[in-house]
């Protein structure tokens, strides 16, 4: 990985972070300007075989992240944000981040939840009340429980921070790939 893009990429997620714990957006003023910076970066080093590289990125990493965005799962922001890391890390290192990011958004939501026990242990007796509504009556209906039982609201942008930094780390040399033994995720 070249020596420009881990610290380039690194400031963009880090003002990503914290303008999405602060406003709980990732803003257009920042994604954009580094999808257009990684595509002129790659397309200035290699020319068209640079282009190609960086737009498969930029494709890759917004689609990975269009299905939970049409899901209502995460922001727009969020969807962009994965896009320009795309545009710097190109179609392999995009989807390895991808994997790390899904496994590091997991983690984060455990540790929200473990913040929030009564609002989930709320939840989960609705989806058991559903269930047995379901298994009763024969029809699908969901019971929701209070408003005041509602989950907190994740900010992704630091999942993907978080999970586009381990893999540019992990593919640069920087972190031993003997402390994290998963070949396979690092072949990509």
């Amino acid at each position: 990985m070249d020596g420009i893009i881990i610290p380039v990429l690194g400031v963009i997620l880090l003002i990503a972070v914290v303008t999405d714990i602060r406003s709980m957006r990732i803003p257009n003023w920042l994604t954009f300007p580094a999808m257009l910076m990684g595509l002129g970066y790659h397309t200035a080093m290699r020319g068209l075989d640079g282009l190609l590289f960086s737009a498969g990125g930029l494709a890759l990493g917004g689609a990975l992240m269009l299905l939970p965005f049409i899901l209502r799962v995460m922001g727009a922001g969020d969807v962009k944000l994965m896009a320009a890391a795309g545009a710097f890390l190109g179609t392999r290192g995009v989807l390895s981040a991808f994997i790390w990011t899904s496994l590091a958004g997991g983690l984060y939501a455990l540790v929200v939840l473990l913040f929030h026990l009564p609002q989930l242990m709320a939840i989960l007796r609705a989806v058991v009340a559903s269930v047995r509504f379901m298994s009763v009556t024969g029809k699908l209906s969901y019971i929701p429980a209070t408003k005041d039982a509602r989950l907190p609201r994740l900010c992704y942008g630091v999942a993907i921070a978080a999970g586009t930094t381990f893999s540019m780390l992990l593919s640069s040399g920087l972190l031993p790939e003997a402390w994290f033994p998963v070949q396979w995720l690092t072949a990509l």
